[in-house]
């Protein structure tokens, strides 16, 4: 003892001790990180096992940072995050207790894991102490396994046992959720780790340029290859997929450069403007007829950008319409891998895809961009076949679904956005809607992405859910791209089925003051399955819903609500008024249950019909 005293009297005056590092609460450095990232808004339910993440974000709301979004349901809350990834291009965040918290979740997770969104999962714990106790509420490894239930539908999934473990592990799942395929990512902490003191991260961090960031590999033997195909080609088609969002315009280019056609699947209709001269419809589920009939008749290239070619988006799969003619571009494997019938396929950013395929028309001079033709993108565009084409115009009532849908095109301002939820709602709005003024035309005629109320590369006017599609995701999700963006309108389309599971969460609009204007197609029947069974002969059973006031359930939680019977009644209503004010607003919209939409192609997708 006395050598170490002596030792420490001998130390230089100039020695300087070690800085010490600054600590926080770990629930901080999660909000800390959340804010450099730019997030706004985190969505959940709190809970005792979540409580100190809360408190944090407390915090964070005084200081202008992230603040909670308390959600009705912690499914909803998982949709609203899904909505505000989709709307920003930012990590969407939803937070829920322990157990029955953590599960609830797990639809929501699991949508946004079917569909690549990129989402960040933070679920409590009961202390690690607590641990195989039978704890109020525990799902650890020793209880009801909330890790392990979550394992299958993220991309990163991973208990926090050790306070030292939580700024590694909340990097790597952030980096994760970013990366090729996107998509949900969880982190399950114990609330005495929440708790527990960690070191602050630097204050001149910034991780946003490695966890945003989207490097620009491409296949450039592959794209060459592509080129020379569509310098050889004569009028191609494209389809374009919802993974085109940040390469629409370019695309575009490409278009007018190419003098191609193009298609949309479902889910990326919203990218275009369905009024453009060369656009011929959507191919899939709820698509056009003449969608179909330009792949039939054309025997040339095809070049699909950014789809995963799942049922939906390929008409139940229908490769016959594609063989030998196809080229895939796309980043993912998982989506190139489900295109063995192609001839090519072109791995990569397909932003730079397109970029460089337009820099080597430049370079080949085969055409000038500047002296392209422009297009009149409001007039009528007669290349899409719609299905009953007569009911758009009828002034029936019940009001028929297409006359509907019209009418949103026709009354909605260029900037609204859409969403359409899962069953007939999707397959109206998809077939149907047709919203006027979508994009401006620049010099060369392409369809620009209205940058003004752009604020990423994922602005889509139409949302729909592929893959795994769960009734009620869109009146979350709704909620999130209106938290996200509130600037634009957002107009939800639902079915009284769907709004039965998720209609509490339009409180969440409410208290957020969010302009969401929920339309509810009410025909007192789950529509989807009652059509279903008719066109395939089935039993008539389990189909049929009570009749509900849905504008009376609006009213009550203290939204403007209003029941549309007929046409008129519908254009009777000031849309314009309605997506101005700050708040939300329903319509329940008596519809002709008796109208079918087109969905035979899931029908033989499932084999109830040849």
């Amino acid at each position: 003892m006395d050598s170490l005293k002596r030792a420490a009297v001998a130390l230089p005056e100039t020695a300087v001790a070690p800085e010490v590092a600054p600590m926080m609460e770990a629930a901080e450095l999660i909000v800390t990180y959340l804010e450099r990232l730019g997030v706004e808004a985190v969505f959940g339910v709190p809970g005792g096992a979540i409580e100190p993440l809360y408190n944090a974000l407390a915090r964070s709301e005084r200081r202008g940072g992230p603040r909670p979004v308390v959600t009705r349901h912690e499914a909803g809350a998982a949709f609203m995050a899904d909505g505000y990834a989709r709307e920003t291009g930012k990590i969407g965040v939803a937070i829920a207790t322990s157990g029955p918290g953590a599960t609830n979740l797990i639809t929501g997770v699991a949508t946004a894991y079917a569909n690549k969104v990129p989402m960040l999962v933070i679920t409590g714990q009961p202390p690690l102490r607590n641990f195989g106790r039978g704890a109020l509420q525990e799902s650890s490894c020793t209880g009801i396994n909330a890790v392990g239930m979550l394992r299958h539908c993220t991309r990163y999934n991973s208990l926090v046992s050790h306070a030292d473990q939580l700024e590694t592990k909340l990097l790597n799942a952030l980096m994760r959720a970013f990366q090729t395929p996107q998509g949900p990512v969880h982190l399950s902490i114990p609330v005495d780790i929440l708790r527990s003191a960690v070191t602050a991260p630097r204050e001149d961090g910034d991780h946003s340029a490695f966890v945003y960031a989207r490097p620009a590999l491409v296949d450039l033997d592959a794209v060459h290859l592509l080129q020379g195909e569509l310098e050889r080609a004569e009028s191609p088609v494209f389809l374009i997929g919802d993974g085109c969002g940040e390469a629409v315009d370019a695309i575009m280019r490409l278009v007018d450069l190419t003098g191609a056609s193009f298609i949309t699947t479902p889910d990326g209709k919203g990218l275009v403007n369905p009024r453009h001269p060369a656009f011929h419809g959507v191919f899939g589920f709820g698509g056009h007829a003449s969608a179909e009939a330009l792949l039939r008749s054309h025997t040339g290239l095809v070049v699909a950008f950014g789809t995963a070619f799942s049922e939906l988006a390929s008409a139940g799969w229908n490769s016959a319409l594609l063989n030998g003619r196809l080229v895939h571009v796309d980043p993912c494997d998982e989506h190139l891998m489900r295109s063995p019938m192609a001839r090519l396929h072109v791995r990569g950013r397909i932003l730079a895809v397109c970029r460089l395929l337009i820099d080597g028309f430049a370079a080949n001079d085969a055409r000038n961009v500047e002296s392209l033709p422009s297009h009149n993108v409001d007039s009528h565009n007669p290349n899409v076949a719609l299905h009953a084409p007569e009911a758009v115009d009828s002034d029936a009532a019940p009001i028929k679904p297409q006359r509907l849908m019209r009418e949103l095109s026709r009354r909605c301002p260029p900037h609204t956005r859409f969403l359409a939820d899962t069953g007939n709602s999707m397959i109206w709005a998809v077939h149907y809607l047709q919203p006027l003024s979508r994009r401006g035309t620049g010099a060369a005629g392409t369809l620009r992405a209205g940058q003004a109320d752009r604020r990423s590369g994922t602005a889509n006017w139409l949302r729909v859910m592929m893959d795994f599609a769960p009734m009620g995701w869109a009146i979350g999700a709704a909620v999130g791209i209106a938290r996200g963006n509130p600037r634009c309108p957002v107009v939800c389309i639902t079915g009284d089925g769907s709004y039965l599971m998720s209609g509490q969460e339009i409180g969440v609009a409410a208290a957020e003051g969010l302009t969401v204007v929920y339309v509810v197609l009410n025909d007192s029947a789950y529509g989807m399955v009652m059509h279903g069974q008719r066109l395939a002969k089935a039993e008539p059973v389990g189909y049929e819903l009570p009749q509900v006031d849905f504008a009376a359930l609006a009213r009550a939680m203290g939204v403007p609500g209003h029941v549309v019977e007929s046409p008129q009644e519908l254009e009777a209503i000031d849309f314009e008024a309605l997506l101005a004010r700050r708040g939300p607003t329903l319509i329940d919209v008596r519809i002709d249950r008796d109208e079918v939409p087109p969905m035979i192609q899931r029908l033989k997708a499932l084999g109830a019909v040849k």
